[in-house]
């Protein structure tokens, strides 16, 4: 898809311009306002006569496409309901109205707001979920296919008000909305490329790519040899069986007041996931391409976060590896050490997101970190107790926890709060170390998290389980959450700081 600029402007100064896909929110009462009876006008009786054919309602998020004679090659309705709209009613309407535009195969549209009224307090809300529904439902899986599904043809989406504050308000929304979705976007696209492309060498490629295009990022790549000198021996535990090198990749931008303390992300980047040893079923082994949802969240995180030039300083810790069975690959039973000094008896070689991600807990100390979130396709078991619509989060500090929580509602890329108690950290007893890395058939999740716990201790820290949210099996494809959670989490504590 070409890029998409947003726009916003009086529709006085709009009108005189031709478009090829004018949009009209309609309620079910099915009266129209001006701009609707001006439209209705210049389609010589085709938008009226449509809405008195009664295949269009005014249901919220309804849509229907009529092609017309006049100055509007096309006058897309999008259903408004009786006016009385929440945040819900919003989203229902903008993913509608994504998906209507770009089949239209218009290639530039403008909104009228029509019968859509909105409170002032959700305008700026609105105008960026346009956006950033617009830029997703525009993505297009195109690397590794011959013919891939063409791009839409839309390159131009103006919104219309004749209140001034509100175009002002909107340009701003529109465009930080769009930052968003090519975020997400770029997430889905690291996460969807297949293991032989998106290696730990290719992600650390795409952090040195994102610090060039920003003056106030930098980016170091710490190899093996460098992760031994620091003792990430759980995290080296891991990549032992393959012949493909681990990396960890550390991000900074310093977009804040100097010396201020960074808000640290932390991404699982296991670019394929045999399972080690203990290999997985082969049923969907495909999928295991998709472990490295949390580092793909990560980058698109930070591309959205420089693209919106946010005073906040913000580090990504990446800890990229494979896990592949050989004659080399760590064993069930082997017993290692981590960077902390902890040592861990390794019971399960398939539970390695969280062996690459205590180093990497550890690493992030050095920071001296305002705060701390981990993010990981990191068990099964938290996709059976949330599915694939929530997050699970779990938090050593109750505001951390409410803050994301927050932010996962705004942005409607919801987490659900988990428990961290102490009972559950017994489940990790072993008698030849330190800790097993699993607690067991119960409360998976949980103990994933205790296990994780044990390492940010120095620091306010969240992790998110996003195994159930990270991807989708029907149709197969990455979702790219939850880019948008912490971005708008970031963008709070920019605002908050």
């Amino acid at each position: 898809m070409a890029a998409l600029r947003f726009s916003a402007s009086d529709p006085q100064k709009a009108s005189a311009k031709s478009t090829q896909c004018a949009i009209l929110p309609v309620g079910s009462s099915l009266r129209l306002d001006d701009a609707g009876r001006a439209l209705a006008k210049d389609s010589a009786g085709v938008l009226s006569a449509a809405l008195k054919g009664g295949e269009f309602k005014g249901q919220v998020g309804e849509t229907l496409l009529i092609h017309g004679p006049g100055d509007a090659e096309r006058i897309l309705l999008i259903g408004a309901g009786d006016g009385k709209l929440g945040r819900g009613d919003y989203l229902k309407l903008s993913r509608s109205l994504a998906r209507a535009l770009l089949a239209s195969k218009a290639k530039d549209a403008q909104m009228h707001l029509g019968a859509l009224k909105v409170n002032s307090g959700d305008w700026d809300w609105l105008c960026q979920r346009l956006a950033t529904d617009l830029v997703y439902h525009g993505y297009r899986y195109a690397l590794t296919l011959s013919k891939p599904k063409p791009a839409p043809s839309l390159t131009r989406f103006a919104l219309l008000s004749g209140d001034p504050a509100l175009v002002r308000r909107a340009k701003s929304a529109l465009n930080r909305g769009a930052q968003a979705g090519a975020g997400i976007n770029l997430a889905r696209e690291l996460a969807n490329l297949p293991a032989n492309y998106c290696t730990p060498e290719h992600l650390a490629k795409e952090a040195r790519k994102l610090a060039r295009s920003n003056a106030k990022a930098s980016c170091k790549i710490l190899n093996e040899k460098a992760m031994a000198e620091l003792g990430m021996h759980s995290l080296l535990s891991v990549t032992a069986g393959t012949a493909t090198p681990a990396k960890l990749i550390v991000l900074e931008y310093k977009g804040g007041k100097r010396g201020a303390a960074p808000h640290v992300l932390v991404g699982k980047g296991i670019t394929f996931d045999s399972g080690g040893i203990s290999l997985k079923p082969g049923a969907k082994m495909d999928e295991m391409k998709f472990d490295m949802g949390g580092a793909a969240s990560v980058l698109g995180t930070m591309q959205a976060v420089m693209e919106m030039a946010l005073p906040i300083n913000v580090v990504a810790i990446i800890a990229a590896a494979e896990n592949m069975p050989s004659g080399t690959a760590t064993k069930p039973g082997d017993v290692i050490t981590s960077m902390a000094g902890i040592t861990i008896e390794v019971l399960n070689t398939d539970a390695e997101g969280r062996l690459v991600l205590c180093d990497a807990l550890t690493y992030a100390e050095r920071f001296k970190p305002a705060s701390v979130v981990d993010i990981a396709t990191l068990t099964g078991a938290c996709v059976v107790a949330l599915g694939s619509h929530a997050s699970g989060l779990y938090a050593n500090d109750d505001k951390l926890a409410d803050q994301l929580l927050e932010a996962g509602t705004t942005s409607h890329d919801r987490a659900w709060r988990m428990p961290l108690w102490e009972d559950y950290q017994r489940q990790l007893d072993s008698n030849f170390a330190d800790m097993g890395n699993i607690g067991g058939p119960g409360g998976g999740s949980v103990t994933a998290a205790c296990f994780l716990s044990r390492f940010a201790t120095k620091y306010n820290w969240a992790h998110l389980d996003i195994a159930g949210s990270a991807w989708d099996s029907s149709p197969k494809g990455a979702t790219g959450r939850p880019v948008g959670l912490l971005t708008q989490y970031l963008c709070d504590r920019a605002s908050a700081d």
